[in-house]
């Protein structure tokens, strides 16, 4: 939708319309239609959908408010748009309905006159810091190439794209914070990188600090053990913009997890902007605190889904027109076929096809990427192809254990190990939730299995013994199709 183009909400308000109502509605019963939304909804969904309207008038009989950008428009009209037509039918029965325009952008000159150079800017940030020195990406934990322009939008990540832009051109008027989550390799960390670099190339005056959930741990674990807390507390407590990736492994650190409310609190408070990340939802992070789960609720939360073909398409093409390499049409459409799962490993296998060309001195053709990718296909198995009973009846066989046993209660070391295996590939081969995998074996908590899915996960990494048991159960799989 264009910006500032109007969006009609099809509802009637009232089944007894009369007549136009004239220009009896103003900003004084607006206040009172925003006063009674905010009786039925809870402070922050107020504050963040509620509060950013503005009374703009009536269109003959059609009260006309408008919204700060096209995606909040468009969020707010598929999830906020009930409360305020009650709202609007209490308080003017004969008003025929609502519509929301979005605000429109700035308008920029074709030609735009040089400006003169542009005095310094002395900011005096709440710390009392005279003045910030300026930091390029690299400082900030950012890499360049992570930009919006790069960035492929597609039906799978478009609310996402918008949002993140949006927080990136207001920071903390809009969607703070912003969580945003997906299943690995789809985006996530490149769509918040490149919410800083954006922040920086609009005013690099600005505070931004990018960093992984482990590596915020670490940090606070070295403070901890060096008595420089207070200096940890200074350096992500006064930034304009706090980027954290992978927020889930923070789960079950009660030291860390305090630490990180602590710092939310004191950013939110000052009105700076949170953008955080997961592989999964904030209600399926187990062992997360209920206050951090809370918090998380105040913004907006958005996922990214695994790109379509054409979308996966629309990627390579990206990657090959930015890096000047001829790639072919066919060779295009093999990959997109058949490497459905992610973003990364799309583009793993675009690098294996550019090296070995490269060393060869080859054109890239379709029979060499057969060949080169062949057995990085072998080893994936589709996940439309796996049930969640294939793979139970593979642990079980593989592990000598009954499927009964994988259902059951019994929590001995090798069953529970067993299970946790079944859960963890379920979880990584199948579009099955948490919720489904958990109903599967046994009717057990999201928690557990997202629980078991971690702990795996990690082992298959660390442990040779854990990986092999993994390979060899994902070629019992592979051999049956």
């Amino acid at each position: 939708m264009n910006s500032g183009s109007p969006l009609e909400v099809p509802r009637t308000l009232s089944p007894h319309l009369s007549q136009p109502v004239g220009l009896d509605f103003d900003q004084t019963r607006w206040k009172r239609v925003l006063e009674s939304i905010r009786k039925e909804v809870n402070e922050y969904t107020f504050r963040a959908w509620y509060e950013p309207l503005q009374f703009q008038g009536l269109d003959q009989d059609v009260l006309v408010v408008q919204g700060p950008d096209n995606f909040f428009v468009d969020w707010f009209t598929e999830n906020c748009i009930e409360p305020l037509q009650r709202a609007i039918w209490e308080e003017a029965p004969n008003l025929a309905g609502v519509r929301i325009d979005a605000a429109p952008e700035p308008p920029t000159s074709a030609e735009p006159e040089p400006a003169p150079p542009a005095p310094p800017v002395t900011r005096v940030p709440a710390s009392g810091r005279s003045r910030r020195n300026l930091i390029s990406p690299e400082q900030a934990g950012l890499r360049p190439q992570y930009t919006f322009a790069n960035f492929v939008v597609g039906e799978n990540n478009h609310l996402a794209s918008a949002a993140a832009q949006a927080v990136g051109d207001r920071l903390a008027q809009v969607y703070n914070p912003l969580y945003i989550h997906s299943p690995s390799g789809l985006g996530k960390t490149h769509l918040m990188q490149a919410i800083g670099n954006h922040v920086l190339q609009r005013d690099p005056t600005l505070t931004v600090h990018y960093v992984s959930s482990e590596n915020f741990m670490n940090e606070l674990i070295q403070a901890i053990r060096n008595g420089s807390t207070m200096d940890f507390k200074n350096r992500y407590r006064t930034v304009d913009l706090l980027l954290i990736d992978d927020i889930q492994f923070i789960a079950g650190r009660e030291t860390t997890q305090q630490e990180f409310f602590h710092t939310f609190n004191a950013l939110y408070d000052a009105n700076k902007q949170i953008v955080v990340s997961s592989d999964v939802s904030p209600a399926e992070i187990s062992a997360l605190e209920e206050r951090l789960r809370s918090r998380f609720q105040w913004g907006l939360i958005t996922d990214i889904q695994s790109p379509n073909f054409e979308e996966r398409v629309a990627i390579l093409k990206k990657k090959v027109e930015r890096q000047e390499i001829i790639l072919p049409e066919d060779v295009i459409i093999y990959m997109a076929e058949n490497i459905q799962s992610n973003i990364r490993e799309l583009e793993g296998a675009l690098v294996r096809l550019l090296a070995f060309s490269s060393l060869t001195g080859h054109d890239i053709t379709l029979d060499m990427a057969t060949e080169v990718l062949r057995n990085l296909l072998k080893s994936r198995v589709p996940r439309a192809q796996l049930s969640l009973a294939d793979i139970m009846r593979a642990a079980s066989e593989y592990y000598g254990i009954s499927t009964d046993a994988l259902q059951s209660k019994v929590r001995t070391k090798q069953v529970a190990h067993a299970r946790q295996m079944a859960m963890y590939i379920c979880r990584e081969n199948t579009q099955a939730s948490l919720n489904q995998i958990g109903l599967r074996f046994g009717k057990r908590d999201h928690t557990t299995v997202h629980h078991g899915w971690q702990k795996i996960g990690g082992l298959v990494k660390s442990d040779g013994d854990v990986h092999r048991e993994h390979e060899e159960i994902m070629q019992r799989l592979r051999s049956r199709r």
